[in-house]
């Protein structure tokens, strides 16, 4: 290539080949890169071999020397030192969990939660007294209690009642009526009272819940001629007869209104 070499000289061609000049002849084979770390930065530009350097850890070139931590190292330390990377993780106590916080590295076993003479585990959920009216849990060495929710009730305060052994307060029942109130008239019933709302063949009566059952009186007429009383329901047929808007008394006899040669009676059968 226009270049004179002498015997025994070694150099570099491009692609990184490495040649010597041998008893008049180009000897060239591939450059074979002694590499002695673990994280080489890449090869200079121009050159065919990577170097110790600095480090590359992760695609990202360090300096001889550079303190830095992994992206999930978990507060693990790294360290460059002649092109090898070498990491530490801290030693943490064993012990309770300390409190949360962003620069806690440590790792911890959840600690257990002495209250009221008994012992829970972490996470543990129970009851305050048995009552089941709260709810405690057992975090990180701390019981946190809280009541258990009651729902919205409908009624004034005067008329809620705590029961026992509940935990929420509920409405108290309605007073049973004490009779029935009609508020056409204004008239209260007892319970069990019979009346006639004005229809004589009509009986009502006052039941224990406070509502009014009626029912009406089936007549059964056993005469063709009845007397109907005022006030009473089921025309009377032993009272006499009526006959052509007249009133008449057993066994009175009168002449007809339709032939005046017949003679009727009235008779109770």
């Amino acid at each position: 290539r226009g270049v004179s070499w002498e015997p025994g000289t070694r150099w570099t061609e491009v692609g990184c080949r490495s040649c010597m000049c041998q008893e008049g002849r180009v000897l060239c084979d591939a450059v074979n890169c002694s590499v002695p770390c673990s994280h080489p930065l890449p090869p200079p530009a121009g050159g065919c071999c990577p170097t110790c350097t600095g480090c590359l850890h992760e695609g990202v070139a360090r300096a001889e020397g550079d303190v830095f931590s992994p992206s999930d190292g978990n507060c693990t330390v790294c360290v460059c030192l002649a092109g090898n990377v070498s990491c530490l993780s801290p030693e943490c106590p064993p012990g309770p969990c300390p409190s949360p916080s962003p620069s806690d590295c440590c790792s911890c076993h959840p600690a257990k939660c002495s209250f009221q003479g008994r012992t829970y585990a972490h996470g543990a959920r129970f009851s305050l007294d048995g009552d089941g009216c709260t709810t405690c849990v057992c975090q990180g060495g701390e019981v946190e209690c809280s009541f258990a929710p009651c729902p919205v009730l409908d009624c004034p305060q005067h008329q809620r009642h705590l029961r026992p052994g509940q935990c929420c307060s509920s409405c108290r029942e309605p007073p049973a009526p004490a009779g029935c109130f009609l508020d056409d008239n204004g008239v209260e019933f007892p319970v069990g009272q019979l009346w006639s709302p004005g229809d004589p063949c009509e009986f009502c009566i006052c039941q224990a819940d406070g509502s009014v059952s009626c029912k009406r009186t089936e007549c059964l007429e056993t005469c063709p001629y009845p007397i109907r009383i005022p006030g009473q329901c089921c025309p009377d047929c032993s009272a006499g007869c009526t006959y052509m808007g007249r009133v008449l008394s057993n066994n009175e006899t009168f002449p007809s209104e339709l032939d005046p040669c017949l003679s009727c009676i009235c008779l109770v059968r």
